[in-house]
């Protein structure tokens, strides 16, 4: 029986609810959210990005910029346009979710197939785990040094460890990787609690770090004066290229899974002014912030602390290190649970939709975190943007790129809301053209990783991925409105 389901355009379409829920591909935590049950805001998606922004990752990417060689500006300004570009995909792939009320996976059903939207959907769960990991290490290293203030000869208390780590170092990342496991389990609601108060608690404390910072070091005129090490064009670009592609790296996770947030959405307009209004500018804030406060650094101690843990590590007030730690601590328990938890639970129980929950999408995502070592990717700036950033880019972009075109041109943003959770519907099985521009765009973007001549296409990896994958599926993809495939329902 045919159940009507209004959409966030206005559109009535009916829907056979009691078939999606007996489908194989379907459970609860894919299936639509109607719009009664949406109740996130304009002041929601800003708090959202603030929060996700206002991170120790973040104060990272500016600083370790600076550590490359940018003086202030160039860094600040290679933050903004990269925040700015990445903005568009974000947008536009934010639309279906508000729209019809899907995540990420079930939309890339669309595209790529029933079967087919896991590719993307695990190479983009893949990504977020390291996340999961780097932010888990982050948010351990700051219950260690909170923990030293505490409790006397802790770092030494439970032995040398091992791998480089004493064992308390390594007690402290899985304390902190079971308070992730633990919201998770507690589900979306604690989630926007806790990022509706987090986000401004965290941009006061950051702002009275840099207010010791800038008093340290007499004022802004030394920071501000603190040169670069690119005199002419010819030696900054080089250096600009791969970073303004990892600074839209960065982002590139969200910009595919924006819909498992926008779902809840109770309008476009609501959630697209609070992603334009907060994420460039708080970005651009918080990077600002970082980059003083490294500047700071570089007068007060004769060099550049790119880390703010280890940073206020070195202050001797116990109340000072407290207080910032459980700042640390704060934010890093957000943002980790909204952009690097909520995707990849949602895209392993695409996979396994009767199998595999939230909650148990979620724990995997963790314990593939700890399996991908992030004490490694941390070990020095230029590997965490020029390895990392910059390296999962080009594939994350290849998925944009073919979601955009998919959505926006080929279907002009019409989907059958029923048939993308059917075994047997238009969108079943497995889309070659999809996953053909998808893997024509990879090895566009990844090319010059084997081929030195072409290092050039690697250091704009997002760009190039996201331009190949899109012409291919454009040029390979049905004319107007048609479906993927040919609808074969049985009775």
């Amino acid at each position: 029986m045919a159940n009507e389901r209004r959409l966030a355009d206005g559109r009535v379409e009916l829907v056979d609810t009691a078939r999606i829920e007996a489908s194989a591909l379907y459970n609860r935590d894919l299936a639509p959210v109607p719009l009664a049950e949406r109740t996130w805001t304009t002041y929601n998606y800003a708090a959202l990005w603030v929060s996700m922004a206002h991170c120790i990752p973040t104060y990272m990417l500016a600083s370790g910029l600076m550590t490359a060689g940018m003086n202030w500006s160039q860094a600040l300004v290679t933050i903004l346009l990269g925040n700015t570009i990445v903005l568009i995909p974000i947008l536009l792939n934010s639309h279906p979710g508000t729209k019809y009320g899907i995540p990420f996976p079930v939309f890339a059903r669309a595209a790529y197939g029933t079967l087919g939207s896991n590719v993307p959907a695990l190479m983009r769960a893949l990504v977020a785990c390291g996340w999961f990991g780097i932010q888990a290490w982050i948010g351990g290293e700051a219950l260690q040094t909170m923990f030293k203030i505490i409790v006397p000869g802790w770092p030494t208390l439970l032995g040398s460890g091992f791998a480089g780590h004493t064992t308390t170092e390594w007690m402290s990342f899985l304390l902190f990787w079971g308070l992730n496991v633990f919201i998770i389990y507690r589900g979306m609601d604690l989630l926007r609690a806790v990022e509706n108060w987090a986000a401004p608690f965290v941009l006061v404390m950051t702002g009275a770090l840099l207010w010791w910072a800038v008093s340290k070091a007499n004022g802004l005129g030394p920071l501000l004066a603190q040169p670069g090490k690119f005199h002419t064009l010819g030696e900054f670009l080089p250096v600009f290229v791969p970073s303004l592609t990892a600074m839209i790296g960065y982002w590139a996770t969200l910009s595919l899974n924006m819909p498992d947030f926008t779902r809840y959405g109770r309008s476009q307009r609501e959630q697209m002014i609070g992603q334009v209004v907060a994420l460039p500018t708080t970005m651009s804030l918080f990077a600002a912030m970082g980059v003083m406060i490294t500047s700071a650094t570089a007068i007060i101690y004769g060099e550049s602390i790119w880390d703010p843990v280890q940073l206020v590590g070195r202050f001797t007030s116990p109340v000072v290190v407290a207080v910032s730690m459980f700042t640390v601590v704060v934010a890093t328990l957000a943002v980790n649970i909204a952009a690097n938890v909520v995707s990849p639970a949602n895209d392993f129980a695409n996979a396994f939709p009767k199998y595999v929950s939230f909650k148990t999408g979620g724990l995997i995502t963790g314990l593939l975190g700890i399996a991908i070592q992030p004490w490694r990717l941390l070990a020095d700036a230029s590997g965490y943007i020029y390895t990392w950033l910059l390296g999962y880019s080009g594939g994350l972009g290849s998925i944009a790129g073919v979601l955009i075109v998919d959505y926006w041109i080929a279907r002009q943003r019409e989907l059958s809301l029923e048939d993308l959770y059917l075994a047997n519907g238009v969108y079943r099985g497995w889309n070659w053209r999809a996953l053909a521009a998808t893997g024509i765009g990879c090895a566009c973007a990844w090319i010059g990783l084997v081929v030195p001549a072409l290092k050039l296409l690697y250091d704009y990896a997002w760009f190039v991925g996201f331009g190949a994958s899109a012409v291919v599926h454009l040029a390979l993809a049905p004319s107007g409105r048609a479906p993927a495939v040919e609808p074969a329902r049985s009775a």
